[in-house]
C-alpha cells in the first residue's frame, strides 16, 4: 500500500522552497538561476501557496517531504477549467515512483475539487523520465513546442502533454 498523501505547505517546507530558488540540483535540468531565496517565506505569510492563478502542496511520505507539487492557470483555456500543474521531486527520492503516482493524484485532487476539465504538464524533450512519468500518470503526448524555454543559454523545445476529466484515471497500485 501506497502511504503517498498531500499536505498544505507549512513553515518547516521554507527549506526546500528555498533550494529551488538557490540550488540547481534540487531543481534539476533547466534551472532558472540564483531567485530570492526570502520570497518563500513571505509567500507563505500572505496566503500559504493557495491562490486563484498558482498554488503548491507538498507530498509526503511517511514523515518525509517527498516532492512540491503546483498548479496554476493554463494558457490554453479558461481560466479555472485548465491547469498547468509541475512537480520537483526531492533529489534524494527520485527514481521510486513518486512522480507519476503524485502527478495522478495531483489531477485526481483538481477533478474532483473543481469544474476543470484539461490538465497539461510540459517537459523539456530530452527528459525522458518525465516523459515516462507522465504517460503513467495517464496523461497523453499533445506535441513538440517549439522554443518554449529559455535555459542554459539557449531556446530549447518541450513536450506538451494533458489528461482530461474524461481520460481514464491510472491504477495507482
Amino acid at each position: 500500500m501506497d502511504d503517498l498523501r498531500f499536505r498544505p505547505v507549512a513553515e518547516k517546507d521554507l527549506v526546500l522552497f528555498q533550494r529551488l530558488r538557490t540550488d540547481p540540483e534540487f531543481w534539476g535540468p533547466g534551472w532558472p538561476g540564483f531567485d530570492d531565496p526570502g520570497q518563500p517565506a513571505r509567500r507563505l505569510a500572505s496566503d500559504g501557496y493557495f491562490s486563484e492563478s498558482n498554488s503548491w502542496l507538498v507530498a509526503e511520505r511517511g514523515p518525509d517531504a517527498v516532492a512540491l507539487l503546483n498548479w496554476r492557470t493554463s494558457s490554453i483555456g479558461a481560466p479555472r477549467l485548465s491547469w498547468e500543474i509541475g512537480i520537483v521531486v526531492v533529489p534524494e527520492r527520485r527514481g521510486q515512483g513518486i512522480g507519476w503516482r503524485a502527478q495522478a493524484m495531483l489531477c485526481d485532487y483538481l477533478f474532483d475539487h473543481g469544474p476543470v476539465q484539461r490538465i497539461q504538464a510540459g517537459t523539456r524533450v530530452e527528459n525522458i523520465a518525465e516523459q515516462k512519468s507522465l504517460v503513467k500518470a495517464g496523461f497523453q503526448l499533445e506535441g513538440r513546442v517549439r522554443a518554449a524555454e529559455f535555459a542554459d543559454g539557449e531556446w530549447r523545445d518541450g513536450l506538451l502533454y494533458s489528461r482530461l476529466r474524461t481520460d481514464p484515471a491510472p491504477d495507482l497500485s
